[in-house]
């Protein structure tokens, strides 16, 4: 394996997966580097089993395409995705086993390099640039140098180590997290309806270990198992410390909820498949861009005409554990474009995020976080750092032209201009 790459992807969530094969389709010799033991971040490591922001909430258009069209098309043909289904927005839900293997096969395919069990540890600088990561793994440590990056690790972890410009949450405060509870021994018959109501009842009646009363509750292909997001808790997403305390007290709510389910007629055997393993984290650091996407670009959308992705999920805003989500609804025609400045770093141009890590202020930050909206923001980031890696600069025409030859075009016609 090479030391030397046109671009490294630090993520290898749904953004790093979208970006890697952006860029490599773009011709650049590229390396993922993934902390876990597989891809797929928090679909497959954090029992978030549901793709969001791929599809329009009235008329359940497809507006996401390009990687994301790829890996539905993998799930569906393991027969591992539901079809779209409205929750209070449109979302299809999947069996995270399939999601892995169908992320190998599409990175592989693509021809990325891939590093699983790779920790970044650190980052170098030469001037305005990022010229190198430093990772560890079980053999010791490796340094890997690039002419671009992008940063998809959820965290901005990159941008930080690099001396790029970020910021913490929005205007002091953060979203708080959910951990995803799957549950197994629940009768095909007892509708998640009938969860959520359990749930609720149980919370008014002052049921003892519960945060949130409300949450998705979503059956699950495959297994059948039922997945929830429930048990909210705040925390300060960088230190290992406060999220040790908020995953210890997140599964001791998960076997709090237990208890209500079992109470369910036809639940006695109900049981806790899996949690996590991490707790999902909605929120932390943001690389600061070029430009920040705004609440009121998402509830009014403007025209297409600079985006380089869309996003479609509606603002869902969690404001602290067990407060009830804080719901805003995109404009007509339901989707809206997103600029590559809102992606490309401020003071360090070889630098782009991906996924939640993007630049928006609390109300578009608490739209474009979510996984479908992250493949689209990922494979858009990888073009431009595979463009940057090329040239030494970047020209949104030219990225918009390739992701629209590499099947990422934009809803409203197809093809774009320029």
């Amino acid at each position: 394996m090479t030391k030397h790459y046109d671009v490294i992807v630090a993520g290898g969530g749904s953004a790093g997966i979208g970006a890697a094969i952006g860029a490599r389709r773009t011709g650049a010799r590229t390396l993922l580097i993934e902390r876990g033991p597989c891809l797929g971040g928090a679909a497959t490591l954090r029992n978030v089993v549901t793709y969001c922001g791929l599809y329009t909430r009235d008329e359940a258009e497809q507006v996401v395409f390009g990687v994301a069209k790829e890996m539905l098309a993998g799930l569906r043909a393991l027969d591992a995705v539901s079809e779209p289904t409205r929750f209070t927005a449109v979302a299809v839900v999947f069996d995270p086993e399939a999601v892995k293997h169908v992320a190998d096969e599409l990175c592989h395919g693509a021809g990325v390099d891939v590093l699983l069990h790779s920790h970044l540890m650190a980052a170098t600088r030469s001037q305005d640039r990022i010229a190198s990561v430093r990772v560890a793994d079980h053999s010791g440590i490796h340094d890997y140098t690039a002419d671009a990056f992008v940063d998809a690790t959820g965290e901005a972890d990159l941008g930080h180590h690099g001396g790029a410009d970020v910021r913490y949450g929005n205007d002091g405060w953060v979203q708080n997290g959910t951990l995803g509870i799957r549950f197994g021994g629940i009768p095909a018959d007892v509708s998640r309806e009938a969860i959520r109501a359990a749930v609720a009842a149980a919370k008014a009646a002052g049921a003892r270990g519960l945060t949130a009363a409300s949450g998705l509750v979503a059956r699950m292909p495959v297994s059948g198992d039922l997945i929830t997001y429930l048990a909210d808790e705040g925390y300060d997403a960088r230190s290992a410390a406060d999220l040790s305390r908020a995953e210890r007290s997140a599964r001791r709510q998960a076997h709090a909820y237990l208890e209500v389910i079992k109470a369910i007629p036809g639940c006695a055997d109900a049981y806790i498949v899996s949690t996590g393993p991490e707790i999902g984290t909605r929120e932390s650091r943001h690389l600061v861009g070029r430009a920040q996407l705004l609440e009121k670009d998402v509830l009014e959308p403007g025209p297409l005409g600079d985006a380089v992705a869309v996003g479609a999920w509606p603002i869902e805003y969690h404001p602290g554990p067990g407060i009830p989500s804080e719901w805003k609804f995109i404009g007509a025609p339901g989707y809206y474009g997103i600029p590559l400045d809102v992606l490309h770093s401020r003071d360090t141009p070889n630098l782009f995020g991906a996924g939640r890590t993007v630049d928006g202020d609390r109300g578009a930050g608490a739209s474009l976080r979510v996984m479908g909206t992250a493949f689209a923001t990922g494979q858009a980031a990888g073009v431009a750092a595979a463009v940057v890696a090329r040239d030494a600069d970047v020209d949104v025409a030219a990225v918009r032209r390739e992701l629209d030859r590499q099947g990422a075009w934009l809803p409203g016609g197809g093809g774009v201009a320029g």
